[in-house]
């Protein structure tokens, strides 16, 4: 198995109403960013960190987690702009459109409501050397 994390969050888990159309909302946006599903069930599917489940699910203990904001890196605008597309043409509502912000010189970004109202973010920071891609796990 190998996986790769960045260096604050693990995993975060999403508690939805509608799995179906959160899979297919966050399948068209991780797709435009690269990010493959990892794998699903009947009652959940995850990508990378991002673990989303039905309140019916043992995970969730019947609870839903109510409203998230989730910054997805994206590697340059071209990426922000398709992400905003690929969310709008599979049932997010648009909650600020791809452009500049005033966070820092070169913050480029989108925002969409996914079908359960959490505010997804797909941002680019600007011309940046990484010093990897992901750090890679393996065991």
């Amino acid at each position: 198995m190998e996986l790769h994390r960045g260096r604050l969050v693990d995993h975060i888990q999403l508690v939805v109403r509608d799995l179906k159309g959160s899979r297919s909302f966050y399948g068209a946006v991780l797709d435009v960013l690269g990010i493959p599903v990892g794998g699903e069930a009947e009652d959940y599917f995850w990508a990378d960190e991002l673990f989303v489940s039905s309140a019916d699910s043992r995970a969730a203990q019947g609870v839903l987690t109510g409203r998230h904001h989730l910054a997805f890196q994206a590697k340059d605008r071209a990426m922000v702009d398709a992400f905003h597309k690929a969310g709008l043409a599979a049932g997010g509502r648009d909650n600020g459109a791809p452009g500049e912000r005033p966070y820092h010189p070169g913050y480029y970004a989108a925002f969409l409501l996914d079908p359960d109202g959490n505010n997804i973010e797909a941002v680019f920071h600007g011309e940046a050397k990484r010093s990897a891609a992901s750090v890679e796990i393996n065991f």
